[in-house]
């Protein structure tokens, strides 16, 4: 967190994000609504632990951030048709990341400022937060079911639908039914249904045989040998299956938590680098090079350029699936995972030059610090933290 104490702008409100890999130098002032939100979920979800006397931090400081922060979003990010800007200047106003494409090119910045405004209404015990969370997550709803519903920086080719869909609500529905509960809602029963829903979903559409999880899923038989449809990225599924953990502990079902560990299990074992260890961010769903007839278009270069590379966050992800995974089944199997993945991770990212404080997040196949682009030009502060919080809520 000091490294984020250093990079908040106390001007406008809301935190910097746009660093090199390392952390040593600040590129750009702009403001990635998500990025926004989960700042605002961190600062959230500190304060509490904070309020518990779990973790120490100064109290006033840290509200005064996330209130500027909720300021800031609440002030700037809105469309006139309720969604969010994808992309801002330092002082809130709207950009297009890419001219002519319109300013809400993502339901992924949406989603970021339910989880922000859900934990905030928490800290602040506002029910208008949490209406706001709440009209704000039926309108990304309704825009993914009507088909409108935008994916940068990730574009959906035609004939395919995206796990991450499914995934990212399933996450912001259980976070909003959990508010919802604390302000005894009448939204709680309808948005923790939505839950379940989105955690059948899940495995019914996007979990292969022998627990692959694939990203991008079709109907059409001659989509299936396109590489588009054969790959998967370990660390979402590694990542989602803490998410139906999550809810198939809620409904005491112990056949679906079995399931969401083999499928743990199997993504670990098809994405760890057995070489040079770590996770790859993309493999093929048999393991190994992604493969498969390309269709062309700029995602199907990420994935043939970027596969072998390390990233931060799948393993920040995989210290506390794996753990969640153990505390719930006793399986000995995600024990040793997590300390393996403990070892190659604090070996790897944390940055030397202890004096800026913060991870090297794209490090190559050998371990070695990469400025290639891999999604967005963020460093943003969410999994590591995140699953720090996370971790303490599941173990002290």
């Amino acid at each position: 967190m000091p490294f984020w104490n250093k990079s908040l702008d106390t001007k406008y409100g809301g935190v910097y994000t746009c660093f090199n890999n390392d952390g040593s130098k600040l590129n750009s002032k702009e403001k990635f609504t998500w990025s926004q939100g989960r700042f605002l979920w961190v600062e959230s979800k500190l304060i509490s632990l904070i309020k518990e006397n779990r973790i120490k931090g100064d109290l006033n400081f840290h509200f005064n951030h996330a209130q500027q922060t909720y300021t800031f979003i609440t002030k700037n990010v809105f469309l006139e048709n309720g969604n969010c800007a994808f992309l801002l200047s330092k002082s809130g106003k709207k950009k297009e990341s890419t001219p002519g494409d319109g300013f809400d090119t993502s339901i992924f910045a949406d989603c970021f400022v339910v989880l922000g405004f859900s934990e905030f209404a928490k800290i602040t015990h506002n029910k208008e937060v949490f209406n706001k969370a709440v009209q704000i997550y039926e309108r990304i709803k309704h825009r993914i079911l009507a088909g409108t519903a935008r994916s940068e920086p990730y574009p959906i080719l035609k004939g395919f639908t995206a796990h991450s869909f499914p995934m990212i609500m399933l996450n912001v529905s259980q976070e909003l039914a959990e508010t919802a509960k604390v302000f005894n809602s009448h939204y709680y029963n309808g948005i923790l249904k939505d839950s379940i829903d989105y955690m059948y979903r899940i495995l019914d559409d996007y979990r292969l045989e022998n627990g692959r999880i694939i990203e991008l899923n079709t109907e059409n038989e001659e989509l299936k040998g396109t590489l588009l449809y054969r790959h998967v990225n370990p660390g979402h599924a590694i990542e989602c299956m803490w998410f139906v953990m999550k809810s198939a502990n809620k409904i005491k079902n112990n056949q679906l938590i079995e399931k969401a560990v083999n499928t743990l299990l199997y993504s670990l074992k098809i994405g760890w680098d057995e070489h040079y260890k770590g996770l790859y961010r993309f493999v093929d769903f048999e393991g190994g090079i992604p493969k498969g007839k390309k269709l062309g278009g700029s995602f199907e270069n990420l994935i043939e350029e970027t596969w072998d590379t390390k990233l931060w966050w799948p393993h920040s992800e995989a210290l506390y699936s794996t753990l969640l995974g153990y505390k719930l089944t006793g399986n000995q199997q995600l024990k040793n995972w997590f300390e393996v993945i403990k070892e190659y991770t604090f070996k790897t990212f944390p940055n030397e030059d202890k004096s800026i404080g913060e991870w090297i997040q794209i490090r190559d196949r050998y371990g070695d610090p990469s400025n290639r682009l891999v999604a967005l030009p963020v460093k943003d502060p969410y999994h590591i933290t995140r699953n720090l919080f996370l971790i303490l809520d599941l173990l002290l």
